[in-house]
């Protein structure tokens, strides 16, 4: 499917590839990680992260959209697979600076209303989560999902938005986002900073995930901070 969701990206946006550097490839808790990311001309920056573990039986696939370039809300896009079970997560966060049709959006997700949503419990982030995100699990694998996320990043792509106004706004809108991740938690940041520290998931996520930096490279995680507050 992540390949199928770049491609939907790609039409609308062509993806030059960054350097992960020593973050394309990770090993967590038993999963190993693959992760690349892009700038998306005309839209931001997007990073997709896989992983595997225990001996298959349990897989993930991440896609971050953070759109520096354009007024539409972050997008985190979540598949994972444990146990037989099937989950999707397609969350957006109002990292906006003016307003937000989220009608095409709406549309795909009532489309799907016969399967119940999924109870993700509550979260620091709530305040920020739009409407419009989905939540889903089934018990076992289902290509609905596959389904669902080809409609919902095709309507997600379908949105006409603005070029942002204020690029510096607009940016520290997703990095007190991603500060927030950071500093109070999340289901994939408290396994990176569990095993490597807030400061190498700060890294990771200012500059390969949500590409939230002004240059590059970075020696420690305290600069970057400093460099984002300027």
């Amino acid at each position: 499917m992540l390949d199928q969701i770049l491609q939907i990206i790609k039409g609308k946006h062509p993806l030059i590839p960054k350097d992960a550097g020593d973050f394309a490839s990770v090993k967590v808790s038993g999963m190993k990680f693959r992760i690349s990311a892009y700038t998306a001309e005309g839209l931001g920056h997007v990073s997709v992260m896989s992983a595997k573990g225990f001996f298959g039986l349990m897989k993930m696939d991440t896609v971050i959209i953070n759109p520096l370039d354009v007024d539409l809300p972050l997008l985190s896009y979540d598949r994972i697979f444990v146990m037989g079970n099937d989950t999707i997560y397609i969350e957006l966060f109002d990292t906006l600076l003016g307003s937000f049709d989220g009608k095409p959006l709406n549309a795909v997700k009532d489309n799907y209303v016969a399967i119940p949503e999924h109870d993700h419990g509550t979260h620091w982030y709530d305040n920020l989560l739009l409407p419009s995100s989905i939540h889903k699990r089934a018990k076992k694998q289902t290509p609905t999902f596959n389904r669902l996320a080809d409609e919902y990043f095709s309507a997600f792509f379908s949105i006409e938005a603005p070029a942002v106004s204020d690029p510096a706004a607009k940016r520290a809108k997703a990095i007190e986002y991603v500060e927030g991740l950071i500093s109070s938690g999340g289901p994939s940041t408290d396994v990176f900073k569990k095993k490597f520290g807030e400061e190498y998931t700060g890294k990771l996520f200012h500059t390969v995930l949500f590409g939230t930096q002004c240059h590059q490279p970075y020696h420690n995680y305290t600069e970057l901070k400093s460099i984002n507050q300027v």
